[in-house]
């Protein structure tokens, strides 16, 4: 189950470049999902459409019909369909990259480090698993450099490593497990949704209400495969849950705390805009336009310098709660915002002081 927490992306293969199983070649996991307990039966084939990026459902079905399309360890059809809690996987012939995870010497700010895990504060920009186009440079080529002198630690066996992921241009806390008995019971943790997870986010438009939940199944966007969404459909998509509270109204903006009970790709992100509060600076939302606010030129100019202070979505994952693995400790880590996130604030703050 601790591999649900890390969906891998299905490779953008042609149907020619998927060989038949015949001679029984080893087989390599390129995407890994349990199916959530309230799911409806849908096929296979549309199911693993809504959640592997890059992956047509033609390529998903010739997939299936050559036997790479497992549903709890054996090979399915494509019309095949799931039920709750179901494990399926897609399996090629050759392994998931090209290369190995190599150790790269990248800084770390780790936080916190025993011999079971660690506990890292990721900068923003910085993609934290090797995938298309990105397979180097990232947190787990830094890691491995990190743990290159533990002999029990390979960062490509997948029964070790990160047990969770933020976006790129996300910053703040991720929990490396070290033995793969740690992250089972990490991995087992999240799954269970016993973890503390709360984040800081700048969100346009004041938000009325001072606390509030937001409840809608995630998938991915029919309209735009890089975008997630709430299904209109409740037997689409991830069953998602975000609290929100807010920190502070300021102005045309309002600093939110969200606090996740599901962990799903973008998923505040996501909630956010659905409830009408897109994320500032969030170019793959539309956050990166000006949403609310006055059209004078000196307000344009204002909002402009903002976006070139904080070239991101404005998100940081501030805390992270868990109990350790082997010691049953619970153990409670906090980040604060980062210098980006900080001056962003500072402006706001200073433009509403003056405005008043």
């Amino acid at each position: 189950m601790a591999e649900d927490l890390i969906d891998y992306e299905l490779e953008d293969e042609t149907p020619d470049d998927i060989e038949p199983i015949g001679g029984e070649p080893e087989l390599y996991e390129h995407f890994r999902t349990v199916v959530d307990k309230g799911q409806a039966p849908v096929r296979i084939d549309k199911y693993l459409f809504e959640r592997i990026v890059n992956a047509s459902r033609n390529r998903i079905q010739t997939a299936a019909d050559n036997g790479f399309v497992m549903a709890n360890g054996k090979p399915v059809k494509s019309s095949y369909k799931v039920k709750p809690l179901d494990v399926l996987t897609v399996m090629m012939d050759r392994p998931r990259y090209e290369n190995d995870i190599i150790p790269e010497d990248i800084p770390l700010d780790i936080v916190y480090e025993d011999d079971d895990l660690m506990v890292v504060n990721k900068p923003a920009g910085l993609v934290v698993h090797p995938g298309c186009g990105n397979y180097h440079g990232t947190l787990v080529n830094a890691i491995a450099w990190h743990l290159r002198d533990v002999p029990t630690y390979n960062p490509n066996d997948p029964q070790v490593g990160l047990v969770h992921r933020i976006d790129k241009d996300t910053s703040g806390l991720l929990v490396v497990a070290k033995t793969p008995d740690a992250k089972t019971s990490l991995g087992l943790q999240f799954y269970h949704k016993t973890t503390k997870r709360e984040y800081n986010a700048l969100v346009w438009g004041i938000v009325e209400q001072d606390e509030g939940t937001i409840v809608g199944n995630i998938g991915r966007n029919p309209r735009d495969r890089m975008q997630m969404a709430v299904m209109a459909d409740p037997t689409q998509g991830k069953h998602a849950v975000t609290h929100y509270q807010v920190l502070e109204r300021l102005g045309y903006v309002t600093l939110v705390k969200c606090v996740l009970e599901t962990g799903r790709t973008h998923q505040i992100r996501v909630h956010m805009k659905y409830i009408g509060h897109t994320l500032f600076n969030d170019e793959r939302y539309g956050g990166h336009e000006i949403l609310k606010g006055t059209h004078f030129s000196k307000y344009k100019q204002f909002v402009n310098n903002c976006f070139e202070i904080c070239p991101r979505q404005a998100l940081h994952a501030k805390t992270l709660g868990f109990v350790h693995p082997r010691t049953g400790e619970e153990m409670f880590f906090t980040s604060e915002l980062p210098e980006d996130m900080t001056c962003l604030l500072e402006r706001w703050r200073t433009y509403i002081s003056n405005r008043e």
